[in-house]
């Protein structure tokens, strides 16, 4: 069994450039969590095209195993043409974070700096790597994980969905098995900054359900967010549950 919610929240800013989404026939599921970059120039349209075309392809054919490769490229496609056909939208460009649950086998991409993060019996078992410079510096072993959260470069993304690529930029993981008690998490970086992976967990074991996981959370990066100029924030929790 499924079980899952969906969250967004303008946090302090004017417009939420952030977009989510979900589709599913009972078997097969498809979640997406898009960020649209501020200063680029309508954020929010691009987010929405990417989560809607995201969803729509997978609509089209959810067994399809090679889904996630076509979803990217093809969001990837549409946000250019969009920026050549229409001049207000030509700096427009989002992250994107794709989970794709269908025949036993759960796989996810991803391109920027949303997240996947991935639990199992509530403990973290590993998340998705930024594409941003704080993310290559710990690549790089200049800082360590815990410092890209406030980094003063964290907002520098090296890949995004509205940029030409060179080579594919997104990255997809292993399908693996679906098992109940695993728990996946999407969330934009105006979530995730706001609260560590021991916050996560620690939720999440005290959690029997996967809307007070998510109550919980939004809690913690509501109190964490006090004072600052927060951010966007969204997230998509999915628990595998045995019934």
């Amino acid at each position: 069994m499924i079980r899952y919610r969906l969250y967004t929240n303008v946090g302090g800013r004017e417009v939420n450039e952030d977009s989510v989404g979900e589709l599913d026939n009972g078997a097969s599921y498809c979640f997406a969590l898009a960020d649209g970059l501020g200063g680029h120039g309508k954020g929010e349209v691009a987010s929405a095209i990417a989560v809607e075309t995201a969803l729509t392809i997978f609509n089209e054919d959810m067994s399809n195993p090679e889904y996630l490769g076509t979803a990217f490229t093809k969001v990837q496609e549409r946000i250019l043409t969009e920026q050549r056909t229409r001049d207000e939208l030509a700096d427009m460009k989002t992250t994107l974070v794709l989970l794709k649950l269908s025949a036993g086998i759960a796989q996810w991409g991803h391109i920027g700096d949303s997240r996947l993060y991935l639990f199992h019996s509530g403990k973290l078992r590993g998340h998705t790597l930024d594409h941003s410079v704080p993310q290559m510096l710990v690549n790089s072993g200049e800082i360590k994980e815990k410092d890209i959260r406030f980094h003063e470069d964290r907002n520098r993304l090296l890949r995004v969905i509205g940029a030409e690529w060179g080579t594919r930029s997104f990255e997809l993981s292993q399908g693996i098995e679906i098992k109940p008690g695993q728990q996946f998490l999407l969330c934009s970086d105006g979530f995730w900054e706001l609260i560590d992976e021991k916050q996560m967990m620690k939720t999440l074991k005290k959690s029997g359900s996967v809307e007070e996981w998510m109550d919980q959370m939004v809690a913690i990066v509501n109190e964490t967010g006090q004072g600052r100029d927060m951010d966007n924030n969204s997230a998509i929790a999915v628990w595998v549950t045995k019934d």
